[in-house]
């Protein structure tokens, strides 16, 4: 039952694939059910896998993005295969046979999608919800869950055990390391004080100036007299 249409053209990248879980009970819903009802939602996913039964049924084309993941992040990579696994969040797959996925796999590895996951394994739900989706893990390509692709708000795969995916000797990403605690006896940092700062000095005040007052209004400006020579008697005319 392949779709009538997918999510475009791929824009190139590291290959990826994305392991997505629909929230369907196993034990009731067959992988065709699944696929017939994510065709009627228009979000088609590449693959739709049953890992009770096995059965597997191929939407798209792996040549062209899919639409289960929406937006610009599903067409990034030279190939980004999205995979819908017919489970449940809150019971990781990987607890079950995984009938087929070693064929899945070895698929995978044909198109170049390397067997790691650059973000670690998938948290449990609801905690999924708050995962980092970081774009340089997205970017190193590899396997990842619904929860760990940048944009995507999905709490899904859920918990998943990784190796049995791709292998016992899968790479996983190394967990951050908590701060070690102070040893008995040491002694924790001293907060210094701030060292004051230094006074400015003091300028000396510069003498105030007695202001300049108009003269009284009506009274004319006159010239001041030209001065008068001082000297003998007999030097003056008359």
């Amino acid at each position: 039952m392949p779709a009538r249409q997918d999510g475009g053209a791929l824009r190139g990248g590291a290959p990826r694939v994305v392991w997505c879980v629909g929230e369907h009970d196993p034990r009731t819903v067959s992988a065709r059910s699944a696929a017939a009802d994510l065709l009627k939602d228009d979000r088609p996913p590449h693959l739709v896998w049953h890992p009770g039964t096995g059965d597997i049924v191929q939407l798209l084309p792996v040549t062209r993005a899919a639409r289960l993941l929406g937006g610009r992040v599903g067409r990034e990579g030279r190939v980004c295969v999205q995979i819908m696994v017919v489970g449940q969040s809150r019971a990781p797959f990987t607890g079950t046979l995984l009938t087929g996925v070693d064929a899945i796999v070895q698929w995978l590895d044909t198109w170049g999608v390397p067997r790691r996951w650059p973000a670690g394994p998938p948290l449990p739900s609801p905690q999924s919800y708050h995962a980092r989706r970081s774009r340089k893990d997205w970017a190193r390509g590899g396997h990842y869950g619904a929860s760990q692709v940048p944009l995507v708000d999905r709490p899904d795969p859920g918990a998943i055990d990784i190796r049995r995916i791709t292998g016992p000797d899968t790479p996983v990403a190394p967990i951050p390391k908590p701060r070690a605690p102070l040893s008995d006896g040491a002694t924790p940092p001293r907060l210094l004080p701030r060292p004051p700062r230094p006074q400015e000095p003091v300028r000396p005040q510069e003498p105030v100036r007695p202001p300049q007052t108009d003269p009284p209004p009506g009274r004319p400006l006159h010239p001041a007299p030209e001065p008068v020579p001082v000297g003998p008697s007999s030097a003056m005319s008359n």
